[in-house]
């Protein structure tokens, strides 16, 4: 099974250690692409871009507050910045949900065989993979490369596939990176999309209401869940099944899109 994971906005650079190496990193086709980015933002951020020559340029680029000014330069120092592996260096509701460190040794192994991160700046990218912190989300438009979703469209198309394997995937991806990749024909049809709802009783009836920073909290939940509890699904059916299992109320709403129930968030 793979797991189709949103990266967070906050992160936690490494103090000390190697830089990024771009052509280490898994999904080595997507290292042209990589560079490509990489150098466009790096540039933009540096001062070099396309007559950039201010940081609030950069700053509007990439819809960054004065506050966060200092997000600029960081990322212009990308080459040299020390890194860390991905499943350390994102954080946020859904990564403190998932809590990487401190699966199980069987669930740290098939974290790592099961999950991928998506990024603007890298694609998609495994948890192990060693990268600094940055800036750089999927719905910037950077100079020389335009829109980053439509970007990055074709190569994850070529990719991805190979990736996926033969199971299911499970897709927890936020609109913006969904929109980098979409799976396609018989693909898509092994493909699951979770909704988180709300139910809550409003004068003795029941409603449903679609959660929003609560919905990255369950959904990372979840994930940990199906890492600890054993051999992850292999089929989409076997999938809703066993996050039942887990005790979530499932309902499956359309063709390949769950909605997980909670009444506690």
């Amino acid at each position: 099974m793979l797991v189709l994971l949103p990266p967070s906005e906050g992160k936690t650079g490494a103090v000390r250690g190697a830089p990024v190496d771009v052509g280490a990193l898994s999904l080595p086709a997507l290292a042209p692409a990589r560079e490509r980015v990489l150098a466009e933002l790096i540039a933009l951020c540096s001062g070099g871009a396309h007559g950039t020559d201010d940081v609030t340029k950069a700053r509007e680029v990439l819809g960054l507050s004065e506050g966060l000014a200092g997000e600029v330069a960081r990322n212009a120092a990308m080459r040299t910045a020390p890194a860390r592996p991905a499943g350390q260096l994102y954080t946020g509701v859904l990564y403190d949900a998932l809590g990487l460190g401190s699966l199980s040794p069987a669930g740290k192994r098939r974290a790592r065989e099961s999950l991928l991160v998506f990024s603007g700046l890298w694609g998609a990218v495994r948890i192990t993979d060693r990268l600094p912190a940055y800036r750089c989300p999927a719905g910037v438009r950077l100079p020389g490369l335009g829109p980053l979703a439509g970007f990055w469209k074709e190569p994850l198309a070529r990719a991805l596939p190979e990736a996926a394997g033969a199971g299911p995937v499970l897709d927890l991806r936020s609109s913006a990176y969904a929109a980098m990749w979409r799976p396609d024909g018989e693909l898509a049809r092994r493909t699951v999309t979770v909704r988180v709802l709300q139910a809550r009783l409003v004068d003795g009836v029941e409603k449903r209401s679609v959660v929003s920073h609560f919905n990255k909290a369950t959904k990372g939940r979840v994930v940990r869940a199906l890492l600890e509890a054993g051999p992850l699904p292999r089929t989409p059916a076997k999938l809703a099944g066993a996050v039942r299992d887990l005790g979530y109320v499932v309902e499956e709403s359309a063709p390949g899109r769950l909605d997980i129930v909670v009444t506690e968030l």
